[in-house]
């Protein structure tokens, strides 16, 4: 079993939309601005609470909500593997049934059809200017 990449945990950016950075949260214009001590605590109390609050949240939920995915997705996969691939293979071969007779029905009708009205028209006095 391959081990997890404990560096880049996230190699397919799916959750590249939930990086909360104290920036995108917080912001002081110009003209309102509180005293650098009140800043740079609060710069670290917020992530320090947002870092110890995911870590915390993680520990105590984050094996058994993993378990719950892995057998969801197990699930997921035995339904593919043992009823829909099989049943939309089924579906497949007798529509190829219906698709033949289909063509045949074409073929025998509709293309004399076809042909005669276009041996028809070509020798119409309103074709040829």
């Amino acid at each position: 079993m391959d081990e997890p990449d404990l560096v880049n945990r996230d190699p397919q950016e799916l959750n590249s939309h939930v990086k909360v950075a104290f920036e995108d949260v917080l912001g002081e214009p110009e003209s309102a601005r509180s005293i650098d001590c009140v800043w740079i605590n609060s710069y670290k109390c917020f992530t320090c609470g947002k870092n110890c609050m995911y870590k915390f949240l993680s520990t105590v939920c984050g094996i058994c909500i993993a378990l719950g995915w892995g057998c969801e997705f197990a699930y997921l996969a035995f339904c593919h593997v043992w009823c829909c691939t099989p049943g939309m293979r089924c579906y497949s071969l007798n529509l190829g049934i219906l698709q033949k007779c289909w063509g045949t029905c074409l073929t025998c009708f509709l293309v004399p059809l076809c042909e005669a009205c276009s041996v028809c028209f070509s020798k119409a006095p309103f074709m040829n200017k």
